[in-house]
């Protein structure tokens, strides 16, 4: 898995790289613009993002939902249901993608037509910014946390509890209420805990092995995924400006 920890394309190995390099400087070309072959700065957009983009869409609002029906939910101060919002609600989608079975495919990002380049030259970068792509290695990380996930075969109650557990973070800086968010998740953890010995009597391990991968959640930025699933549709606006507005409307 070390593959990805050192780019090929710059390595001082690579002798032909750093020779076209200085003749590219020499013919006004700007490095950065190369193409990278290694995963870890190989970037690649939605192979469908019509159809994905709709999908991750509807997953968004599904969890947005769950959140604002929680009854516990709502009886928080304001202020802590923001900052739950902000720090939650990528992990919970990412779950949520795991319980509607949400596939995907990526491909290369296109390199930009010659013509665009020459129409571009010598316009300023900061009036146009160049919008962030994902990396392969990236996207390879969350769909590999999918596939751990779709393993485990979690039944909706699981889903439900486990979401429970992920909502109520008590870690998460600033909150008014924290002692009581603590008591939610340690009561949510509690009652998954209780199903699995009863679905799963002969499976001791199963509770902890749950926890054990729900923690990987947090190793996918949501940047990457609202690069990845949302900036096609969102441009440049700021995605959770726009969760907060979501429990607001009929969803």
């Amino acid at each position: 898995n070390d593959c990805c920890s050192k780019c090929q394309c710059h390595s001082e190995e690579n002798r032909n790289a750093i020779l076209y390099t200085l003749l590219s400087q020499n013919l006004n070309h700007r490095p950065s613009q190369q193409r990278c072959l290694c995963q870890k700065r190989r970037t690649v957009c939605l192979q469908t993002p019509q159809v994905t983009c709709q999908a991750a869409s509807d997953v968004l609002m599904k969890t947005i939902s769950f959140m604002k029906n929680l009854p516990s939910f709502q009886l928080l101060p304001q202020e802590d249901q923001f900052l739950l919002l902000e720090n939650c609600w990528a992990p919970l989608f990412i779950l949520g993608l795991v319980q509607e079975m949400v596939t995907f495919e990526v491909m290369e990002t296109p390199a930009p037509s010659m013509l665009k380049r020459i129409l571009l030259n010598g316009q300023s970068k900061r009036q146009e910014p160049e919008r962030v792509q994902p990396t392969l290695a990236a996207v390879q990380r969350l769909q590999c946390c999918l596939n751990t996930f779709w393993s485990l075969d979690l039944s909706p109650k699981e889903y439900a509890y486990l979401k429970g557990a992920i909502l109520f973070n008590p870690d998460v800086p600033g909150l008014h209420a924290a002692l009581y968010i603590e008591s939610l998740q340690r009561e949510a953890q509690r009652a998954l805990q209780e199903l699995l010995v009863l679905l799963y009597s002969e499976d001791q391990g199963r509770f902890a092995r749950i926890l054990l991968i729900s923690s990987t959640l947090k190793s996918i930025p949501p940047a990457l995924i609202t690069d990845l699933f949302f900036r096609p549709v969102i441009g440049n606006a700021e995605m959770i400006e726009l969760i907060k507005e979501i429990p607001k409307r009929d969803c």
